[in-house]
């Protein structure tokens, strides 16, 4: 559930939201990613989400340095979930910066059950970087994934036991779909247009935090 409105803050209480559908595959009992998708893509363990993420009122978010929203909606899974189960709660930190210089991960976690009722939590990241060429799509399109037993919060997953791992991607669709989902709510049109610019200066000057130095050597 949303937050109750509180008061103004940074000139505006809008918040900012806008769906995200990822996909890929899983391995039972598999603890590497890259195997997990490898072996669970061989073996068809399919897994996918399909959320909406909301902000709290933007000025929170902004100034807030693990940058949480809410997210909300399902995850799909015929092998692993017999289908689709709702998200009964879930977070997401957008660009939260790591102990690695120059380096920033997005953060997901999904509380949800099993077909049996049993808690399970999707725990995932993507790690932005700046590492060899310009790989600025594909870290803001891989996330790594693990499902663990329970309904799990940060700190807590590696004492969790391990259902599966594997790797969820962001096609170049469903990415063109995610560009026309972007809205700000709750403060008239001008309040929502400037949640809606600052949520753009933080996600594009992260970037270019990140990337900066590469697209410099690039102009050259």
């Amino acid at each position: 559930m949303a937050e109750p409105m509180g008061p103004r803050r940074n000139g505006t209480t809008a918040r900012v939201r806008f769906t995200e559908e990822m996909r890929g595959f899983v391995t039972f009992g598999e603890p590497s990613y890259d195997d997990g998708y490898e072996r669970g893509r061989a073996s068809r363990t399919d897994l996918m989400f399909h959320l909406t993420i909301e902000t709290p009122p933007i000025g929170e978010f902004v100034d807030d340095p693990q940058h949480a929203a809410e997210a909300t909606g399902w995850v799909h899974s015929d092998a692993m979930l017999g289908g689709r189960r709702a998200v009964e709660r879930g977070r997401f930190n957008l660009f939260v910066d790591t102990e690695r210089p120059g380096e920033k991960r997005m953060h997901y976690r999904l509380h949800f059950g099993d077909g049996h009722g049993s808690p399970l939590t999707l725990v995932g990241h993507k790690v932005i970087a700046d590492d060899r060429g310009f790989d600025l799509w594909p870290d803001t399109t891989t996330l790594f994934t693990r499902v663990v037993r329970g309904h799990t919060e940060s700190g807590e997953d590696d004492d969790a036991e391990l259902i599966a791992a594997g790797i969820l991607r962001i096609t170049p669709l469903s990415f063109a779909r995610q560009l026309t989902t972007f809205r700000a709510s709750g403060d008239g049109l001008a309040g929502n247009l400037a949640a809606l610019a600052r949520f753009n200066v933080l996600f594009l000057g992260a970037l270019v935090q990140v990337y900066g130095k590469f697209l410099s050597r690039t102009r050259r």
